[in-house]
């Protein structure tokens, strides 16, 4: 039974842990306010993209008259032989569950399709640590073209589900270049015919209490605008109260901002009843605006995913100190129980020897 010098000692360390765990906490929560106003200003460009395209599809032939042929390849069809899968998880730990739900959803879609060759592209250090130690990198050789300039080209594929490129601390500063460039890659690499449909698995953030785990289809563009889900978790009512709780603790609101007007002002553009001239063709119009739409689709993910991760790691560290304060107690308990046998013991041993005089 440990004495009473160590269960203090306990109780200190305890004490201690519960004051990083709370001051996570506080940290999370102010991070988690700036990422949530970030995700809520990048939802009405992502809604005008959208309207613009829109727009321009109604009025504009998508098939070229002459040659028959489809004015961007982003919206041709094929049969899904290979696959592209973006998985967006966290560059931290100590968010509880997250990055294991982000990884098991990418799992089960891999499993779902095992007939499939698939290239993943992981944003988050988590993510690409636990895909690395499960499936082969693929391999690049630097070759010349043309034009003198080297380029990477992929060697033979080693088994039908390779990590094609990992981005670490893409997230920790959201850079739009880099998420650009990301965009153009897919949109490349899906235009030469290399890979047949593009998905992402991500967290989608609405609220601290709204969120759920899903699966999107970039490509092909069946239809634009409104989010292809592929596949979707909902929290349980447990989650969704615990994350509610820290919420309240931490002074942060249950319900974001309300963007709807903006969303449906966004989505007004374009509507007008009349024709547009445009001096370009519609291959040229399309070939500018369609790696736009894949770049906002992609950086609106990746906000939601950093709000939702800041959510997460707030309620972890919630739950921590809570549980610590807990432990606190029992340990205070204990030790109050054992010091008092303690003193129980040498009045007995006192009256004892008082008695054998």
């Amino acid at each position: 039974m440990a004495n009473v010098l160590d269960l203090r000692r306990r109780i200190r360390s305890v004490k201690n842990t519960r004051q990083i765990t709370k001051a996570m906490k506080m940290v999370s929560a102010a991070k988690l306010r700036r990422a949530q106003e970030r995700a809520l200003a990048a939802r009405p460009y992502a809604r005008m993209i959208a309207s613009v395209l829109e727009s321009l599809r109604r009025r504009v032939d998508l098939y070229d008259e002459r040659t028959g042929e489809l004015a961007h390849p982003l919206f041709l069809t094929r049969p899904e032989k290979r696959i592209l899968l973006v998985v967006v998880s966290g560059d931290k730990g100590f968010a509880g569950a997250f990055n294991a739900n982000v990884l098991k959803m990418a799992h089960q879609f891999i499993e779902g399709n095992p007939e499939k060759e698939i290239d993943i592209e992981a944003v988050g250090r988590k993510g690409r640590d636990q895909l690395r130690r499960r499936f082969p990198v693929a391999a690049y050789t630097e070759q010349v073209d043309e034009q003198g300039q080297k380029r990477p080209v992929r060697g033979a594929r080693q088994a039908k589900v390779e990590l094609t490129g990992d981005h670490p601390g893409l997230l920790a500063r959201l850079d739009p270049k880099r998420v650009e460039g990301l965009a153009r890659g897919i949109v490349a690499r899906y235009a030469h015919e290399e890979i047949d449909a593009a998905y992402i698995v991500y967290n989608e953030f609405k609220s601290v209490i709204s969120q759920r785990l899903v699966v999107e289809r970039l490509l092909p563009l069946i239809e634009l605008g409104a989010p292809q889900i592929a596949g979707a978790v909902e929290p349980s009512a447990e989650e969704k109260e615990r994350r509610a709780e820290a919420a309240l603790s931490a002074g942060i609101a249950l319900e974001a901002a309300d963007t709807t007007e903006a969303e449906e002002e966004a989505k007004k553009f374009g509507t007008a009843g009349v024709d547009y001239l445009y001096d370009q063709p519609a291959a040229e119009l399309f070939a500018g605006l369609l790696p736009q739409y894949i770049f906002s689709v992609l950086f609106h993910a990746m906000t939601e995913s950093v709000a939702a991760e800041h959510a997460a790691r707030m309620t972890a560290m919630d739950s921590a100190t809570n549980n610590a304060s807990e432990m606190i107690d029992d340990l205070t308990l204990h030790m109050n129980r054992v010091r008092q046998a303690a003193i129980t013991k040498e009045i007995i041993e006192i009256v004892s020897g008082a008695a054998a005089l």
